[in-house]
């Protein structure tokens, strides 16, 4: 059976947020260990606060290389980078040496699936006010994993209760976000993902674009937009065989996703699709990277410094994230990337 399970490698997030509480809390779960193989990658000192701030039971046991874990329920396999002073440590509180050590987890997480080492990677939160203390040159895990893969524009993809959104954009200013709507980056996002969902096993696929402007613009009363550029985009993207509809008023498309009408919708901007799941279901929206060597779940929920420290925070996410990984990770081959 051992050998049937994924490693799936976890960097705890930022110590002074709930990172390491919801990943400690997820590895109380014995469904994630018949699952995979988990093996969190953080600091010891750290990790142990917080097991012993929400109560788990469990033993530690450090290791230097993936090949040298137990995987056994009741044992938390763990690789200490020894990155946090906790004479200078206090939860809730944007510090640094926390930015830095967050940093250090993810890319150490990522040397190892690069390497080949684990199967996937499940990501707890960051926080963007730490990474700047620590003048680590991102904003975020994306643009983190792009450079550390050499990946140009990795694809988001958020997945809650069966609906699946793509994002055109991320995080740029609205005005900054309509002059990336071309005809162009809409037809080469419609192929990739098709693309993305065929990995992800999905084999008959309806994708759909949502609007940018009220009811899609309304033939040009409410912008201009669609007609200039969504909407030859998505034609572009059906003469290459991709089946999309489109625009679909946004206020629409993603109740008739999430009753199965499409298999995805494609959000023309941050927003539209973050509101769409988390108002679904805030606790069980997973964030999906694809497009990296290998594949990348994520909770999309903050470092919830105001909680951080207190045994308040749910775990559900970080489990869906670790199970999402467990599932999706094996069609992430070489010859599928």
């Amino acid at each position: 059976m051992q050998n049937q399970r994924e490693i799936i490698g976890i960097p705890m997030g930022d110590p002074a947020g709930i990172g390491p509480e919801i990943t400690a809390k997820s590895l109380m779960n014995k469904e994630i260990y018949e699952m995979c193989r988990p093996l969190v990658v953080g600091d010891k000192a750290t990790f142990a606060k917080a097991m012993e701030i929400v109560g788990a039971d469990l033993n530690i046991n450090v290791i230097t290389e993936a090949k040298e874990g137990k995987y056994e329920y009741g044992t938390i396999d763990f690789i200490d980078l020894e990155n946090i002073n906790l004479a200078e440590f206090a939860y809730g509180e944007v510090q640094a040496q926390c930015g830095q050590a967050s940093f250090d987890y993810i890319e150490k997480v990522v040397d190892l699936a690069n390497k080949g080492d684990i199967k996937a990677i499940a990501t707890t939160p960051i926080n963007k006010e730490s990474l700047q203390a620590a003048e680590v040159p991102y904003i975020g895990h994306t643009e983190m994993l792009e450079d550390l893969t050499n990946t140009k524009d990795p694809l988001t993809m958020f997945q809650v209760q069966g609906m699946r959104i793509f994002f055109l954009t991320r995080h740029l200013s609205i005005k900054d976000a309509i002059d990336q709507m071309t005809k162009e980056r809409v037809q080469d996002y419609l192929n990739r993902c098709d693309e993305a969902l065929q990995r992800l096993g999905v084999d008959e696929r309806k994708l759909a674009v949502a609007g940018l402007n009220p009811h899609s613009g309304e033939g040009g009363l409410f912008g201009n937009e669609e007609i200039d550029e969504i909407t030859p985009g998505i034609e572009a993207a059906q003469k290459d065989g991709i089946d999309v509809v489109g625009p679909v008023p946004a206020d629409s498309v993603f109740f008739q996703a999430l009753n199965g009408k499409y298999d995805a919708v494609l959000s023309l901007y941050h927003d539209q699709g973050h509101i769409a799941a988390k108002m679904t279901d805030f606790h069980r929206t997973i964030a999906i990277t694809n497009g990296l060597p290998f594949l990348r779940t994520s909770v999309d929920h903050g470092t919830a410094f105001d909680i951080a420290g207190k045994n308040i925070a749910s775990s559900v996410s970080m489990e869906e994230c670790i199970k999402l990984a467990a599932q999706y990770g094996p069609r992430f081959t070489k010859e599928t990337i």
